[in-house]
């Protein structure tokens, strides 16, 4: 009988858990918040370029480059993933006026792979 209850009871509860895991491990991460945006023109270059993810990241995994119009890296050292796991920055070169492209590429906790790119411009003077 106790066998029973718990095939009764506890199948409901299994089920649950097993469906809300199914969930979590298809997860990934994407960008909640960039800094500068895609399609934003600045009046003065950033010192560095920040994604906010709506997810933890894998810091060992994680990439962030700044490319010039020439296609040449603007970046200084390697990106830093902060404590929390979901923001990842890079920082950059004294940039002149240009279209720059920012390439990203991260790997969720559940080791689920996304990257992307966007371009934000630096206006010339005036």
């Amino acid at each position: 009988m106790k066998i029973f209850k718990l095939l009764i009871f506890g199948a409901p509860l299994l089920l649950a858990a097993s469906v809300t895991g199914l969930r979590v491990a298809s997860a990934h991460s994407f960008p909640e918040q960039e800094t500068p945006s895609a399609g934003q023109r600045l009046s003065a270059p950033p010192s560095e370029v920040t994604i906010k993810f709506d997810a933890p990241i894998e810091k060992l995994f994680a990439k962030l480059e700044v490319l010039d119009p020439d296609g040449k890296p603007e970046t200084i050292g390697p990106p830093q993933v902060d404590p929390t796991a979901l923001t990842l920055s890079v920082k950059v070169a004294d940039l002149k006026p240009g279209d720059y492209t920012v390439k990203w590429g991260v790997v969720c906790i559940d080791s689920h792979h996304t990257e992307g790119s966007y371009v934000f411009t630096v206006a010339g003077g005036a």
